[in-house]
């Protein structure tokens, strides 16, 4: 079966206002099976965002793609012409953002910022864009629907504003969903319902997704593959089975340590240092040999710091950058 997304060595650099170019993605490549849903994971500053908006050519006005493809439906959309990308985007591959309180306008109805989503991509006439609307809204808030489409961002609480958000990302009925840490901003039980969402929106719709998250424990249950950013680069992509119970690269495994273990036996961790990754992240404006996570990594060995390691078939779907892989 073909990629519904190829992302080919993608990478992205930031000028900062004294000149200075940071690469933020330093060729990125993977790629995305329909109906498939992939979670990228990685700390602030890992270049999951980046990933985000470069997918669809959203990059802030000190961005810059350096080189690399991404191929849909047969289309480099690195390549695409603006009336070209306008059909794609919002309409075929839909990004929904972190915080929907920023996203949404705060004097429309949520169901006036839905319709118009669907009329910048057809013409229907009025009626059925309005049927269409009702629909998604159905769809995402059952028997709540007209309500909330009736009602003002500032009315609605996170968990529904994101939904609104949701709503506007599948309203033309995208093959491709990039979602950009939806949940991040919510309490636990609303993050499990923002799932349980996304999964029957993948069920009925057949959607693929591209789900960004800093919280591994979000993945578990919810994504078929997991796709781990450092510094710009990928350093592990597997099964989400397999890299969740067993991850192998050193960056992985401590992103996994460092979260709280919240049942444990009263008492039990009375005293206990939270683990925590030392140091800080690559800074990519810099100069440097080696591995990036070399200065932070407790496995580190002498070759670490001479060359940076390639990407190790550990089996068919399961890959790494580690030189503890190596054969």
């Amino acid at each position: 079966m073909a990629s519904v997304l190829e992302i080919q060595d993608l990478q992205v650099s930031y000028r900062s206002r004294e000149g200075v170019w940071s690469a933020a993605l330093a060729g990125v490549s993977f790629g995305l099976m329909p109906g498939e849903i992939i979670g990228v994971l990685g700390e602030s500053g890992s270049g999951k965002s980046t990933l985000a908006v470069s997918l669809v050519r959203l990059l802030p006005w000190n961005g810059e793609i350096i080189r690399g493809a991404v191929h849909f439906e047969g289309k480099d959309l690195l390549r695409a012409k603006p009336d070209e990308l306008q059909q794609i985007r919002g309409r075929r591959i839909s990004l929904i953002f972190q915080e929907p309180s920023l996203a949404l306008h705060p004097t429309l109805r949520a169901g006036e910022q839905v319709r118009q989503v669907l009329a910048a991509h057809s013409s229907p006439g009025k009626s059925a864009l309005n049927e269409r609307t009702r629909q998604v809204f159905v769809e995402l808030f059952r028997e709540d629907a007209d309500r909330i489409s009736r009602s003002y961002p500032h009315q609605l609480s996170g968990g529904q504003r994101q939904r609104v958000l949701i709503a506007q990302a599948i309203a033309c009925g995208p093959s491709v969903v990039i979602a950009d840490e939806p949940t991040a901003s919510l309490d636990s039980a609303t993050q499990m319902e923002l799932l349980a969402v996304f999964r029957t929106l993948r069920e009925r719709l057949g959607l693929a997704m591209i789900f960004i998250t800093h919280n591994p424990a979000l993945l578990s249950g919810f994504a078929d593959r997991v796709l781990v950013l450092y510094a710009g680069q990928v350093v592990e992509c597997g099964p989400a089975a397999t890299v969740l119970a067993s991850p192998r690269h050193p960056y992985t495994k401590a992103l996994f340590q460092s979260i709280p273990a919240i049942f444990e036996e009263r008492g039990s961790g009375r005293g206990t240092k939270l683990p925590v990754i030392l140091g800080d992240s690559a800074r990519s404006s810099l100069p440097r040999s080696g591995c990036p996570f070399e200065p932070r990594c407790m496995e580190r060995m002498s070759v670490c710091r001479e060359r940076e390691p390639q990407l190790v078939n550990l089996s068919a779907s399961h890959v790494v950058s580690c030189f503890k892989y190596e054969s």
